[in-house]
C-alpha cells in the first residue's frame, strides 16, 4: 500500500498514473542492471575493492526500450573491458518479451503486419516497422519446421486430403500457391493436422512427395483415405500405401455433376443423385444409378460418365456400416478446418513468401487445434467397427 500511496501522489488522471508506472518500470530495469553489474564485477559501486581489479565501470549507454508502458529511455551500465552481458535486458534487445508475445498473438489471430504496426502505435505509442514485425514473427520458423517434421502415429484409421489456395508474390507477379493439408484421425478419434505442403503446381509428383513424407515420419498404414479426386493423388496414395482404401468425396462429386445443370432441373437432379449415394447398399445404389441414367442421360450425358469413371472409389463407403460411412463419405472435416484457416488469414490478401504462408497457417493450426479436445462424434462405435474390418492390419 505504501507503493500505491507513493504512485498516486500528485496524480490527477489515469494518464498520470500510466506515466509514473512507465518511469517506475524504467527505474526498476536500471536498478536490476546495476545489480547485475555488481555481480559481474564482484564489488559494489565506488567500493575500494575495485582498485586494481582489472575491470571497472565505464559509464552508461542510453537505450530506448519498448514495453507494455510504451517507449522508455534507460541507462545501461558498461564495463571497461566490454565483458558485461546483462540478462534482464540483453545486448541489442530493444523490446521486452511481453511486446513480442503480443505481436505473435496478434499475428496468430490473422492481423496483417500493417494492422499490428498501427495497433502498437495506437496502444503503446511505439513505432515498430513492418520489417521488424516480420523479423519477430520469423522466430517461429524453427518451431514450424520442427512441427512439420515431427514423428507421427504408426496407424491412422482415416485421413483426409485437401488444399486451399493463397495468392503469393513471385518475381514481381501475383501467383496462386496451393497449401495442401492432411488431416488425420488417430486411434483415439482425435483430429490432427499432420502437415502442410506448399506448391505452385499440383500434380502426381507433388502428391507422391506428400505421401512419402508421411511414410518417412512414421506412418506405416492408413486404412481409409478420403479426397476429392485430384489428378494423380489416388495413384500417389496407392504407390506409397498400397493397402489403403480410397473414398472420393460425394459432396465434390455432386457439385461437379450439377455445375452445368440448368437451374430449373438442379433440385430434381440432386434428389435423384441422393437416391444413389443414400442407398442402403451397393446393389440399390447401382439400381438407382441406372434409373438416373434412363431419366437424365439424354439431356446431361456427362453426369453419369463421371460417376461411371469413378464408381469404385465413390462407393467404397458402402462396404462399411453406418458408423464408418458418416466419417468417410465426404471430406467436410478438412474443409471445415480450411474455412477456419480462411477466417485467420482473411486480412492477408497477398503473401510475400512461402515462409509467410507457413507462419500464418501454422499459427492458425495452433489456434484451431485448441478446440479439438474431444474425439470425433460417435468414435467409440466407429472404432469398434474399424477393429472388425481391419483386424489383420492392427499392430500387435
Amino acid at each position: 500500500m505504501e507503493l500505491v500511496s507513493h504512485l498516486i501522489r500528485d496524480c490527477q488522471s489515469t494518464g498520470d498514473i500510466q506515466s509514473k508506472l512507465k518511469r517506475l518500470f524504467a527505474g526498476t530495469i536500471e536498478q536490476m542492471l546495476e545489480a547485475e553489474m555488481e555481480e559481474h564485477l564482484g564489488y559494489e559501486k565506488n567500493s575500494i575493492e575495485g582498485n586494481n581489479s582489472g575491470n571497472s565501470r565505464n559509464g552508461y549507454n542510453r537505450k530506448t526500450i519498448i514495453s507494455d508502458y510504451g517507449e522508455s529511455q534507460i541507462a545501461v551500465p558498461r564495463d571497461r573491458n566490454g565483458e558485461f552481458e546483462p540478462k534482464v535486458l540483453e545486448k541489442r534487445q530493444t523490446r521486452t518479451d511481453e511486446i513480442e508475445q503480443k505481436i505473435m498473438a496478434m499475428y496468430s489471430k490473422g492481423m496483417s503486419q500493417r494492422d499490428i504496426e498501427d495497433n502498437l502505435r495506437d496502444i503503446y505509442g511505439a513505432d515498430i516497422s513492418q520489417a521488424l514485425i516480420s523479423k519477430i514473427t520469423d522466430k517461429i520458423l524453427p518451431e514450424v519446421n520442427e512441427w512439420q517434421n515431427r514423428p507421427l502415429e504408426t496407424i491412422y484409421p482415416i485421413i483426409y486430403f485437401d488444399g486451399i489456395v493463397f495468392k503469393s508474390r513471385k518475381d514481381s507477379q501475383i501467383i496462386n500457391k496451393c497449401v495442401y493439408s492432411v488431416l488425420g484421425i488417430d486411434m483415439g478419434g482425435q483430429k490432427d493436422i499432420l502437415g502442410i505442403w506448399i506448391s505452385e503446381n499440383e500434380g502426381a509428383s507433388f502428391y507422391a512427395s506428400i505421401c512419402s513424407d508421411l511414410k518417412k515420419r512414421g506412418v506405416a498404414d492408413i486404412f481409409i483415405a478420403c479426397h476429392d479426386n485430384l489428378k494423380g493423388l489416388g495413384e500417389a496414395i496407392n504407390a506409397v500405401f498400397p493397402e489403403t482404401k480410397q473414398q472420393l468425396c460425394i459432396v465434390h462429386q455432386i457439385r461437379n455433376s450439377t455445375k452445368f445443370v440448368q437451374y430449373k432441373d438442379r433440385k430434381e437432379i440432386c434428389a435423384d443423385l441422393k437416391k444413389i449415394y443414400g442407398a442402403v447398399n451397393l446393389d440399390d445404389a447401382e439400381y438407382a444409378k441406372e434409373v438416373f441414367r434412363e431419366k437424365w442421360d439424354k439431356k446431361y450425358p456427362s453426369i453419369m460418365r463421371s460417376w461411371d469413371a469413378n464408381w469404385a472409389e465413390l462407393t467404397t463407403f458402402f462396404n462399411y456400416p453406418e458408423q464408418i460411412r458418416h466419417l468417410i463419405y465426404t471430406t467436410n472435416a478438412v474443409e471445415a478446418y480450411h474455412r477456419m484457416v480462411r477466417k485467420f488469414t482473411k486480412a492477408k490478401a497477398i503473401f510475400p513468401t512461402d515462409d509467410s504462408i507457413r507462419k500464418v497457417v501454422f499459427l492458425s493450426v495452433k489456434e484451431i487445434s485448441k478446440k479439438w479436445t474431444m474425439p470425433v462424434r460417435d468414435w467409440a462405435m466407429a472404432y469398434s467397427q474399424i477393429m472388425i474390418f481391419f483386424a489383420d492390419r492392427f499392430v500387435a
